[in-house]
């Protein structure tokens, strides 16, 4: 996945909040990641429109962090959930 890439759910995974937690859950077939903010925040905006890039620089915008750092751990969190299947580029 590069900055071109534009990321989406993969069709097992269902992004759901829960208001008993007030919290986002990532749910996929018999599991589910309980997550904190900043990656439902990622993971909101995974829609297979925005490209990495353009996600990057709204969070570096709204957590007021520089765009190098918050591409960093952007990038890393994705690669993470597309190694387990849960993101992919949008065909």
């Amino acid at each position: 996945m590069d900055a071109t890439s534009r990321p989406r759910l993969a069709a097992k995974a269902r992004l759901r909040y829960d208001r008993k937690s007030s919290r986002y859950m990532l749910l996929y077939p018999e599991r589910g990641l309980v997550l904190n903010p900043t990656a439902a925040d990622v993971l909101q905006r995974c829609d297979g429109e925005r490209t990495v890039g353009s996600i990057v620089e709204e969070l570096a915008q709204k957590y007021g962090h520089e765009t190098p750092a918050v591409e960093r751990e952007v990038m890393s969190f994705l690669e993470t959930m597309a190694d387990r299947g849960l993101v992919q580029p949008a065909t």
